[in-house]
């Protein structure tokens, strides 16, 4: 007996996807099935990138299929298509960037830097092409964190300027462009206006995600991003405790009234593991960042350790991520960093490079 199209999509349609928790038909991954008789050929092509579960997935998509009575053959191609998402309204995607993440808290002293070039080293190590924009003009961390200490961006023609490159990712900060003990005594208007020159004037070279490090707290920076800079969403970070989360909650509040939608919230020094014994404890207290999504209705994302090697790695210019890839923390940023491209590939596509410009004239 033949092998029929309706007997391929009811089994996939009994397959879930790891990642996106959904199934490959609803999530219309599975393309181009064809049955020759017993034969069976399909390509899964994935919003988000993957590239360590590409053959996990593959795999599980041939096993599932096997099952099918008469089947033959079994042929499946797995692959990833990143698109640009929307934005807020009256702004488009900018040229050589198709999606900006930007990674946020409402205060300082919780990791945000940490968890930001951990998470665009994570999708970059799954396969994305990331740029990593610091704009945190006062306080820029990103060059110590990268190993790009004293390197500075150059311009080819005075205008715009080449992101310097570390461990595959596109970087962009001021701090590569001053002493590293000079102070940024800057008001306001002139903080924004250097926040849109590295963002717009840095030559970006098909950047899939551009993660933007954001200053902490919700001033001018956070207004100049929601005003004037495409995002296609923001992630919150934050710490277990009370103090914190009143911060993190104002941090939320401010993107969802300037249009940005909330991708999810991640916990930071969740909690604490003793290098010496392993022992584990919650010393900031425990279940403040689900309790605050529920709150909000937004998606707990994930919990990362307060953990020494994090803070060393970090200081020495070679995040977990890259310094410990096969450390239980380079696990679950590469987790979050997955769930986070899914988020973005679940939202609605941009469509504003599809339609030709109207123009009105008197004739």
């Amino acid at each position: 007996m033949a092998v029929t199209n309706e007997a391929v999509q009811a089994a996939l349609k009994d397959l879930i996807d790891p990642n996106t928790h959904k199934d490959y038909l609803s999530t219309r991954s599975a393309r181009n099935i064809k049955v020759d008789g017993a034969d069976v050929s399909l390509d899964i092509e994935l919003g988000y990138p993957a590239k360590t579960q590409l053959d996990e997935v593959r795999r599980a998509v041939i096993t599932r299929l096997r099952t099918i009575p008469e089947i033959g053959d079994v042929s499946v191609n797995v692959s990833v298509k990143i698109v640009a998402h929307t934005v807020q309204r009256g702004l488009k995607p900018l040229p050589g960037v198709k999606n900006i993440i930007a990674v946020a808290s409402g205060k300082g002293g919780v990791g945000k830097s940490t968890t930001a070039v951990n998470l665009a080293l994570a999708l970059s190590q799954e396969g994305a092409t990331v740029g990593l924009l610091d704009a945190d003009i006062y306080g820029p961390s990103q060059p110590q964190m990268l190993g790009l200490v004293g390197q500075k961006p150059e311009s080819k023609d005075g205008v715009s300027m080449d992101p310097l490159l570390a461990y595959g990712l596109q970087a962009m900060s001021i701090g590569f462009m001053i002493d590293i003990d000079s102070p940024m005594v800057w008001r306001g208007p002139m903080v924004t206006q250097a926040l849109e020159q590295l963002l717009k004037q840095t030559n970006w070279q098909d950047v899939d995600y551009l993660v933007v490090d954001m200053p902490p707290g919700t001033g001018d920076t956070q207004l100049t991003l929601a005003q004037k800079v495409p995002v296609t969403g923001a992630v919150i970070v934050t710490t277990p405790q009370d103090i914190a989360l009143i911060d993190a909650r104002k941090g939320l509040k401010m993107f969802e009234k300037v249009g940005i939608p909330i991708l999810g919230l991640v916990e930071n020094m969740s909690i604490h593991i003793c290098s010496k014994c392993g022992h584990e404890e919650h010393i900031f207290g425990q279940g403040g960042g689900e309790q605050m999504c529920k709150d909000y209705d937004t998606e707990f994302l994930g919990a990362l350790p307060l953990e020494l090697s994090i803070r060393e790695l970090t200081d020495s210019g070679k995040p977990t991520v890259v310094g410990a890839p096969d450390s239980r923390a380079a696990d679950i940023y590469r987790t979050i960093a997955r769930r986070l491209a899914v988020k973005i590939a679940e939202r609605a596509r941009d469509m504003s490079a599809k339609f030709p410009s109207i123009v009105v004239q008197n004739t």
